[in-house]
């Protein structure tokens, strides 16, 4: 009697986790417009710059305890507590360091000093995230995800509203900066405000050792994917300047809103289910195969969407002030095929407690991206007519790398859990095909002279319908599962 109540819980969790990341990117993209056509390029490289120096800040506040608390399957209101008050310190900690290393991040850009006042003020915003960490997870590990959309959702909205203001009161690069704070100040404010759960005036050493095990090899992990999804801004900005770096950042922006979506759908919806059978083998390996066939059916029409509909897309939303972003967006979006499902693998992983294959991996996904990035640097260059050339070079050294890393992760996901390699791979090669197969056909819609919403309509109406269609001729189970949990019926 325990598989409906998990299926259950499991079906509202992906129900509520899509929600939120649709109704997020939604809110999202409709600020990231309104924005670009404001902002300058320089402006979003401003921020970008920062954005480096606080993704390796959060990192190191988590230090791996979220992944730890979600894996463990009883944890008790004394882990809650001291994860939350380990969190809070170090956030304070950081805080204290990057304020005083703000001219330093400066000099790193050209010396540019309106990045001092822009960083200083920027990095409130894990102290934000670091307070609401604890309450998010103990949702998520209870698969009750609604609260946490409707916080985000909120957050999102008054954060929109204050960038957007700023923006046309010619705030320049401070409307970003002012939208992610009032974003991660309200979220926090909701999550707490509504959740009865309150932490223990107690902090313990030993359940924070209790998860420094997988939490040391995972924040390992984490900082090494965290580097490598950094250093390209850091590089192009040291590199070109802030200008390409902007035309960059607007790329895997708006790439992220795709990719992250199902990243983060694939790896809170999974880990609490697939925790949960941990210690039933055939259980375990018929869960992770239907996770599979669910990811490939959402990933592949999404992501080869968005790369094959990238120049309408743009030029619907933007003009074409952002055409030097759009070849950038596509290998981006590419490339993210790779990032979710070696990150599905690595849920897989996870839930077994491999952390420490989980690590190696991460070592071996860096080794190729520094092989990657040695050999395309020399060609990361700025000038009047390569403005973004060099960064096309180095991106599609970076799409190859994580080809091979997700090969790679295949088979040592193959050993880890008893799944065979070619299961795994039954499990992506219909979804993919069929993805591939449309791609000619919605790009014929592109030789039609009419407005980019016209062509954007087209191409979206014969890449569903083909992708539907031979779904349901073929009787796709994944299709009436997914229907299911959209209407949840489940």
């Amino acid at each position: 009697m325990q598989e409906p109540s998990l299926k259950s819980r499991t079906a509202s969790t992906l129900k509520w986790n899509t929600v939120d990341r649709l109704a997020s990117q939604l809110l999202y993209a409709l600020t990231g417009v309104v924005l670009a056509r404001i902002l300058s390029p320089a402006d979003f490289g401003l921020v970008g710059a920062v954005l480096v120096f606080q993704a390796f800040a959060s990192l190191l506040v988590d230090s791996g305890f979220y992944s730890a608390l979600l894996q463990r399957k009883a944890p008790t209101q004394t882990d809650y507590s001291t994860i939350l008050w380990f969190n809070l310190a170090m956030a304070f900690g950081l805080y204290i360091i990057l304020y005083a290393s703000a001219p330093l991040i400066a000099d790193c850009f050209g010396g540019d000093e309106r990045i001092i006042p822009l960083s200083r003020v920027m990095f409130l915003g894990f102290i934000l995230n670091a307070s609401s960490i604890v309450q998010v997870n103990r949702l998520m590990k209870r698969m009750e995800v609604r609260m946490v959309a409707v916080a985000n959702t909120l957050g999102l909205v008054l954060g929109g509203v204050a960038g957007i203001a700023l923006a046309m009161s010619g705030y320049g690069a401070w409307a970003i900066v002012w939208q992610a704070l009032v974003a991660a100040g309200v979220k926090s404010l909701v999550l707490w405000t509504t959740q009865g759960w309150r932490p223990s005036r107690t902090f313990s050493v030993a359940s924070l050792r209790s998860f420094f095990g997988i939490g040391s090899r995972l924040m390992v992990t984490a900082f090494l994917n965290t580097v490598f999804l950094n250093i390209y801004s850091f590089l192009i900005g040291n590199r070109t300047g802030l200008v390409p770096l902007g035309y960059y950042t607007q790329a895997d922006k708006w790439s992220k809103v795709g990719i992250l979506s199902l990243y983060q759908v694939v790896t809170s919806s999974f880990l609490p289910p697939l925790a949960a059978v941990q210690d039933e083998p055939g259980r375990f390996r018929h869960m992770c195969s239907r996770m599979g066939r669910f990811t490939a059916y959402l990933t592949f029409p999404a992501l080869v969407g968005m790369a094959v509909m990238a120049t309408p897309l743009f030029h619907m939303l933007f003009g074409t002030k952002w055409d030097a972003s759009i070849i950038l967006f596509q290998i981006l979006a590419v490339r993210g095929i790779f990032t979710v499902f070696t990150g599905l693998y690595t849920q897989y992983l996870l839930a077994l407690g491999r952390a420490r294959a989980i690590m190696w991996l991460e070592v071996v996904r860096d080794g190729a991206a520094i092989v990657a990035l040695v050999l395309t640097f020399p060609y990361l260059s700025a000038g009047p007519d390569v403005l973004t050339d060099g960064v096309e070079t180095m991106l599609w050294g970076q799409l190859t790398a994580s080809a091979l890393t997700w090969g790679v992760t295949l088979v040592v996901t193959a050993r880890g859990t008893g799944i065979a390699a070619r299961s795994l791979l039954a499990d992506l090669a219909p979804y993919a095909a069929l993805c591939v197969a449309a791609a000619p056909l919605m790009l014929l819609c592109t030789g039609v002279s009419v407005h980019p919403a016209v062509q954007l309509a087209a191409m979206t109406a014969t890449g569903g319908a083909i992708y539907v269609g031979v779904n349901a001729l073929l009787g796709s189970r994944v299709q009436r599962d997914a229907l299911a949990y959209v209407l949840r019926r489940s």
